[in-house]
């Protein structure tokens, strides 16, 4: 097994703490442009930034070949334009700390998904992480998802975007032999050709709304989205995807964190209680059967 070298363990430091921050930024951006054009600008600056660093490094377009894209246009749209629209949407409403709570349910969601549609073992500790997370996810909903509260759907949107992450994560892991920041810069393309036109039809072409909102919009694109899918992958080529999991236990954490002390955001106490849930759930999962 590869040993994570001072890199790794700093790079996943770094991750943790950027997609944990991530909610925070979109509650900035949320100042100054609507949800469509936050997630519009996003995928658009990443897929910039990816396509000119792959270009750059003379990394090769793959062949023309309907299986390859058959997997290429459903990762774009499941991990790029729906849920980071979703995730703009729902953080007009709810807390930003929310959105990052969600977030920590997509490893659990993998693993059910995985079972039926990629052929993972599905060993009792990982079912039991699954049912506990399954069971914080709906404290996290909380009461309102009984009686049709205000706040459902953009509570679900969030909940749905998690989703997405997760189908996307199950496609990748079968998606044909691709360049990885091919992959990437091609998926946030399919998402930034999806976004455009709607986001001209419904909120128009954005302009620069003041210094807080027009700053977070880039670093939307440029670092959780774009750097950080650079340093994704160079994680995952030196010390494995087990090993990236580790920002799962953080993201949630950091989301929290930022939403408190920065956003001034008033969290009730089943948020806490759901962030335990999830987080056991997630700790089960990983546990091997003796």
């Amino acid at each position: 097994m590869t040993q994570p070298t001072r890199r790794d363990w700093l790079s996943i430091l770094f991750l943790g703490l950027v997609w944990g921050g991530t909610f925070m930024v979109v509650s900035f951006a949320l100042r100054g442009y609507g949800p469509i054009t936050v997630a519009t600008a996003r995928v658009v600056l990443g897929a910039l930034a990816l396509a000119s660093l792959a270009a750059a490094l003379g990394r090769p377009m793959p062949a023309h070949s309907a299986k390859l894209w058959a997997h290429i246009l459903p990762i774009g749209l499941l991990s790029s334009a729906i849920p980071f629209t979703l995730l703009s949407w729902g953080q007009t409403q709810v807390p930003s700390a929310f959105a990052g709570l969600s977030m920590a349910a997509v490893p659990l969601l993998v693993l059910p998904l995985a079972y039926i549609f990629a052929g993972e073992t599905l060993h009792r500790f990982k079912a039991a992480g699954f049912g506990l997370g399954f069971l914080g996810t709906l404290i996290l909903l909380g009461p309102d998802i009984l009686t049709g509260g205000p706040l459902v759907l953009p509570r679900l949107a969030c909940i749905a975007a998690a989703l997405c992450y997760a189908v996307a994560s199950v496609l990748t892991r079968r998606c044909p032999p691709i360049d990885p920041i091919t992959l990437a810069a091609l998926s946030l393309t399919v998402g930034a050709v999806t976004l455009t036109p709607l986001m001209l039809v419904t909120e128009g072409v954005p302009t620069w709304a003041g210094p807080i909102p027009g700053t977070a919009i880039i670093l939307l694109g440029l670092v959780p989205t774009a750097l950080a899918a650079l340093l994704r992958v160079s994680v995952i080529r030196s010390a494995g995807s087990g090993f990236m999991t580790l920002t799962s236990y953080q993201v949630p954490v950091w989301s929290v964190v930022f939403g408190v002390l920065v956003l001034n955001e008033e969290l009730p106490l089943r948020f806490f209680a759901a962030l335990a849930l999830i987080l056991a759930g997630l700790l089960l999962s990983q546990r091997k059967p003796g």
